[in-house]
């Protein structure tokens, strides 16, 4: 099998570009923290993966420590209506 990926929007879909590759990290909390996150996040209407995201890029804001490379953060679900 080849090891590049031809389909759209891939790391090498694009010619000259590279779409930066998301990371998994494996996360253990406390089930009550877990549950607070999880009312949150249904409350904002995101999942508790993004609602977790959305959080440490606040606090990483807050602390002047936000790295400038970071892109933006993905934007899921049905697109807007025009």
């Amino acid at each position: 099998m080849d090891s590049q990926d031809s389909r759209p929007g891939s790391a090498s879909g694009a010619p000259g570009r590279r779409k930066q590759e998301r990371k998994s990290v494996l996360l253990r909390l406390d089930p009550a923290v877990h549950e607070a996150l999880q009312r949150w996040a249904a409350d904002e209407l995101r999942s508790v993966n993004a609602q977790i995201e959305i959080v440490l890029r606040d606090a990483l804001k807050d602390a002047h420590r936000a790295p400038k490379e970071a892109g933006p953060i993905p934007r899921r679900g049905r697109p807007p209506r025009q």
